[in-house]
C-alpha cells in the first residue's frame, strides 16, 4: 500500500524510465507502458466513479422520490460490498488505486443513503431516524480512520525490482499469502458477493415497477464503464518480482470479480431502462400535465 510504500523506499529505487509524478503522487513505480496504462485506467475510473453519483443526486432533487425508485437493499448490499472492499484492500495489500476508488466508495455510498433516508422520513418523521443518522455517522468515521490505521501496521518488505509482463512464462513464482493478506482476501470475497447480490433487489424493484423513474441512467453507465477500466487497470499492471501471472491473478481475484462480474447485472437494469423508457417518461411528464 502507498503508505507502507512511502516509509521504506524512495524514487531512486525504482526501474529506470519510470514516471517521477506517479511516485510523487502514488507512491508506485511505473516501468513500462503497462504500468502506465494500468494507472491511466485507474485515474480515469475513478473520474467515472466520482462523476456517477452526481446525476442521480440531480435526478433525486427533481423527481423527490428516491426512496421509492431505488431499494433500499440495493444501497445496503452496495455500501457493504464497497466497504469489504474497503477493509480488505488495506489488508491485502492492493493497488494504490484500489485503496482510493474504496475511500471514495464508500464515502459516495453515505451521501446516497442520507439522501435515501431524507426523502423517505421527510414527510414521515420515524424513530428510526436518529439511530440511522447514528449509524451512517459511525460508517463515515469507519472510512476515514481505516486509512490511518493501516498506516501504523507493519511496513511491507520493499521491491527490488520487477519484471514484465510475461503472459506466456513457464516461471511458476508464486507469492505466499500472509495471515493478514488471508483476512483481506476473505473481506474481499464477501465483498464480491455483495456487489452481485445488490443489485437482484434493484432489478426486482423495477420489475415490480414497471418503470426505472426516479433512477438516473448516467448512474449505472459511468459505474459500468468504470467497472470495466478499473478491473483493466488492475489486469494491466506488473506482477512483483518473481511471482507468477497466476499467482497475481489469484491475489487480485475478489476485486477483479467485484469490478467486472456486476457488468452482467448492470447490463440486465440497462435493458430495463430500454423496456420501461415509454412508461418511465409517462411517470415523470404526469406531474408537468394540467390536473
Amino acid at each position: 500500500m502507498v503508505w507502507k510504500k512511502l516509509g521504506s523506499r524512495n524514487f531512486s529505487s525504482c526501474p529506470n524510465g519510470s514516471i517521477q509524478w506517479i511516485w510523487d503522487v502514488l507512491g508506485e513505480c511505473a516501468q513500462d507502458g503497462w504500468d502506465e496504462a494500468s494507472v491511466g485506467l485507474g485515474l480515469i475510473s475513478i473520474l467515472c466513479f466520482a462523476a456517477s453519483t452526481f446525476p442521480q443526486f440531480i435526478k433525486a432533487y427533481k423527481t423527490g422520490n428516491m426512496d421509492q425508485a431505488l431499494s433500499l437493499w440495493f444501497l445496503l448490499g452496495w455500501i457493504g460490498g464497497d466497504s469489504c472492499n474497503l477493509i480488505g484492500s488495506f489488508l491485502a495489500d492492493q493497488l494504490p488505486l484500489q485503496t482510493y476508488t474504496a475511500v471514495y466508495y464508500v464515502l459516495a455510498d453515505l451521501v446516497m443513503l442520507t439522501l435515501y433516508f431524507y426523502y423517505k422520513f421527510r414527510t414521515r418523521p420515524s424513530l428510526l431516524s436518529a439511530p440511522i443518522n447514528s449509524v451512517l455517522l459511525f460508517l463515515m468515521g469507519t472510512a476515514c480512520a481505516t486509512p490511518l490505521l493501516s498506516a501504523a501496521g507493519p511496513v511491507a518488505a520493499p521491491r527490488e525490482a520487477f519484471r514484465g509482463r510475461a503472459l506466456l512464462s513457464v516461471e511458476s513464482g508464486s507469492k505466499p499469502f500472509t495471515r493478514q493478506e488471508v483476512i483481506g482476501f476473505v473481506i474481499g470475497s464477501i465483498s464480491s458477493v455483495l456487489y452481485l447480490l445488490s443489485r437482484l433487489p434493484q432489478i426486482r424493484t423495477n420489475f415490480l415497477r414497471k418503470s426505472t423513474q426516479g433512477i438516473s441512467y448516467s448512474l449505472f453507465a459511468l459505474v459500468m464503464l468504470g467497472n470495466t477500466l478499473y478491473g483493466l487497470s488492475v489486469l494491466l499492471k506488473n506482477p512483483e518480482e518473481g511471482q507468477s501471472e497466476g499467482s497475481y491473478l489469484l491475489h487480485h481475484l475478489p476485486w477483479l470479480v467485484g469490478s467486472l462480474g456486476v457488468l452482467l447485472l448492470d447490463t440486465i437494469i440497462s435493458i430495463q431502462f430500454l423496456v420501461y423508457r415509454r412508461s418511465t417518461a409517462a411517470s415523470e411528464l404526469e406531474p408537468l400535465l394540467p390536473s
